[in-house]
């Protein structure tokens, strides 16, 4: 490969022969993208190469990649190459500051009924659609938890949308998952499954149930707490990585140490305080209606917007 070229395979980069390659492909590493974002030592252990083999492998990649400091003009110009979903909900859209981004995690946690669930649905059918209808093109992956996901609703939303309904439900690869070790190998999988199926949209309905069902208690938080931070910084890699927008959504648990204002607050701890780029909180108004709030977000403005959720899916309020 001419030196002005740029790598295009993990197979370009220097000093990985076909060899290494196939190890770092069958690890788990299948792009460049994958190497750059992730340790030397995580790559030599699971790969079984030499720590220094893997430290020059995943320099080469950052500098294929451009990954170095920068200007904030430069972060300008990258951040401007960032897509946004429609929710189908121009007041959620406009709160959101014109979608669900991506090369971000966006949490949704809320109540029971609050409409977690089919904001997933939503988006799941909303990123097939063309740029100009506020989609991606792409495909979704949706990683359910607690057995939530209704092909009916994705049925109904697709057609509302006036698209083929059997089409939009071949774009959606959904898995159901039983404990917190078959979530996290699931978004492993998802390192090598994103770029090959143009998936653009990754959800996680919920992503702290399955660890609290199996870590109850104080004496399992700590336990919990590293588990849980590894996966969502495993979310955080294949966002930033491929560029595509990352869903999770939330239960909360009442606090009886607060006596005014809301005294609930999303499961997970200081942990998912830290790490979602954009949280919101839902919660339940009149009849189908439903308001969600900016809770953390670094460059959005606190707010509110109401939407609704209908047989069609979300849509603003019809007042």
């Amino acid at each position: 490969m001419p030196r002005s070229e740029k790598p295009r395979s993990i197979a370009d980069l220097p000093g990985v022969s076909s060899s290494i390659a196939n190890k770092l492909i069958e690890a788990g590493f299948p792009t460049i993208e994958a190497i750059a974002v992730s340790r030397p030592e995580e790559i030599s252990q699971a790969a079984g190469i030499p720590l220094t083999t893997a430290q020059r492998i995943v320099k080469a990649a950052r500098e294929a990649l451009d990954i170095r400091f920068k200007t904030a003009k430069e972060v300008k110009m990258e951040r401007l190459s960032i897509r946004k979903i429609t929710t189908g909900s121009k007041n959620l859209d406009d709160l959101l500051g014109g979608g669900i981004e991506t090369k971000t995690i966006t949490e949704f946690f809320g109540e029971f009924g609050t409409g977690k669930t089919q904001l997933c649905h939503q988006l799941s059918v909303n990123v097939q659609l063309p740029l100009e209808r506020g989609g991606l093109n792409g495909k979704a992956a949706y990683i359910d938890t607690e057995g939530t996901f209704r092909w009916e609703r994705i049925e109904a939303m697709a057609r509302a949308l006036g698209l083929d309904p059997d089409e939009v439900m071949e774009n959606i690869l959904y898995q159901r998952v039983y404990n917190s070790d078959h979530q996290m190998a699931v978004v492993d999988e998802l390192f090598v499954l994103v770029p090959k199926e143009n998936i653009k949209l990754v959800v996680v309905d919920s992503v702290t149930g399955l660890f609290r069902a199996e870590y109850p208690g104080r004496e399992n938080l700590a336990v919990r707490q590293q588990k849980l931070n590894r996966h969502l910084h495993q979310l955080v890699k294949l966002a930033e990585a491929y560029n595509v927008a990352v869903v999770v959504t939330n239960q909360v648990m009442a606090r009886p140490d607060v006596f005014y204002g809301d005294p609930t607050q999303a499961v997970g701890g200081h942990i998912l305080y830290h790490t979602p780029g954009v949280r919101i909180q839902l919660r339940k108004s009149k009849g189908n209606k439903r308001i969600a709030r900016v809770v953390d977000a670094p460059h959005l403005p606190e707010g509110e917007a109401v939407f609704v959720i209908t047989d069609e899916g979300i849509r603003d309020p019809e007042e």
